[in-house]
């Protein structure tokens, strides 16, 4: 009853928030978010009514399947973005750019922190400086997704920000596991080369393996189906069994086989939508299904942000250096790469506005640099993950509008369409 009630609850307070922020005229996104932290343990679950809200962070934690199967539908849905078709156009700049920007992000906060670590070494630890630097390259793809989904954006610079958002996962988890076995070696003093290189890469190439794998058998089995709900319903098994199966791991040694949902799930939408010839109309039948979902995603993820990290003022301060310096890598980055690329004016003014949302993946680094024994890296990038996530959208949103990919009258409404449909058939009926 408690479970049911706090997702039921969570899902209409979300959606109802939305509508308050549509005439605010920001991103449904935030409204989720921000639903997320005014049911979650800092403010409603504060009460301790279980079902009227999340009450603590571990009761959160429990409903991080649903979170899981949300994140591998999200990176499902970037696939489709990778059409043959598509990738001939832009695919060269996509990769010079999702590269390019990652590594400058990195590179400017590492040189901002590790500068800050020697005026307050016992604040900020070098290794600390180091790993936060990698996890600046991430950018959270399913903020970005949802904001171009609800404003129906189409352009020059949607069709590149979703390849890459997409390819900026891969940059980032090898700068992320190079700087991690650097930031190792400094607390250990041992120099380990398998949890550097060979770690990281056997990742990416096995979760592209695993996804492209899935993709083909995946759209082998849509042929034996032929109503639209029983094509839906092996979509949405598949995802599930692709995710299951990206959750595998395994130690051979030192070496470490694990997979990346988000890429495996995203190889999944490659395969499918290039060489499945009903796609699009199955890609749209999943979103819309999904949508909910979505929804108790953004709310969750809301719940789970840290309003803790405020108490402390040097968190707030490095927070700060953090943001300002990983804003300015991914916008110099995103500006200069576009430039050399020879990317449409708009992609070069705007790009990197909208590479500025982190959350999940960013998260899941933090977790992981737990083994480092530095708190610091997590509050901070919890600090950095709770600005982004509540101010991200609106930039997005403001970007893809200046970029003339969003139409500046916003989405028609379903329940406008309908009686316009209606006034058109009664028209043709007339005339009849």
């Amino acid at each position: 009853m408690h479970i049911l009630l706090s997702l039921s609850i969570a899902l209409l307070a979300g959606l109802m928030l939305s509508r308050l922020a549509k005439l605010l005229q920001l991103p449904a996104v935030t409204a989720y978010l921000i639903t997320g932290i005014l049911i979650g343990p800092y403010c409603l679950g504060a009460f301790g009514v279980k079902g009227l809200g999340f009450i603590s962070m571990a009761d959160i934690k429990s409903y991080s399947l649903l979170c899981d199967v949300a994140l591998g539908f999200i990176a499902f849905s970037i696939g489709n973005e990778f059409r043959l078709s598509q990738l001939k156009k832009i695919g060269k700049q996509a990769t010079v750019v999702g590269i390019f920007q990652a590594v400058v992000a990195t590179l400017l906060v590492d040189a901002c922190l590790i500068g800050l670590h020697f005026i307050i070494p016992e604040k900020l630890p070098l290794p600390a400086a180091i790993t936060l630097g990698a996890i600046a390259s991430a950018t959270a793809p399913a903020a970005t997704l949802m904001v171009v989904k609800q404003y129906k954006a189409k352009g020059p610079l949607t069709d590149i920000l979703l390849p890459v958002v997409a390819l900026d996962d891969a940059v980032g988890l090898i700068l992320f596991a190079v700087s991690f076995g650097v930031a190792k070696a400094l607390l250990s003093g041992v120099v380990d080369i398998v949890s550097i290189l060979v770690n990281p890469l056997l990742e990416i190439v096995l979760s592209l393996g695993l996804g492209a794998l899935m993709g083909f058998l995946f759209s082998w089995c849509e042929r034996f189906f032929h109503s639209r709900s029983k094509r839906l319903a092996v979509s949405v098994g598949f995802v599930f069994l692709t995710i299951g199966l990206s959750m595998l791991k395994f130690e051979i040694g030192k070496v470490h086989i694990g997979f990346s949902s988000l890429l495996v799930c995203m190889m999944l939408g490659t395969i499918f939508c290039n060489i499945c010839d009903f796609s699009e109309e199955l890609m749209d039948r999943v979103d819309r299904w999904t949508a909910p979902l979505f929804v108790l995603f953004f709310v969750l993820s809301g719940a789970e942000l840290e309003l803790s990290v405020f108490t402390d003022i040097v968190i707030v301060l490095i927070g700060i250096v953090y943001i300002i310096s990983r804003s300015a890598g991914k916008y110099t980055g995103a500006f200069l790469s576009a430039k050399w690329t020879k990317c449409d004016d708009n992609i070069v003014k705007y790009l990197g506005v909208t590479l500025l949302p982190q959350a999940g993946v960013a998260l899941g680094m933090a977790i992981k640099s737990a083994e480092l024994g530095l708190p610091i890296i997590a509050n901070i990038t919890l600090f950095a993950v709770l600005i982004y996530e509540l101010v991200g959208p609106m930039l997005t949103k403001i970007a893809l509008l200046k970029a003339g990919d969003i139409n500046p009258e916003g989405k028609t409404s379903a329940r406008h369409e309908h009686a316009k449909k209606k006034a058109e058939q009664s028209a043709n009926q007339s005339q009849n």
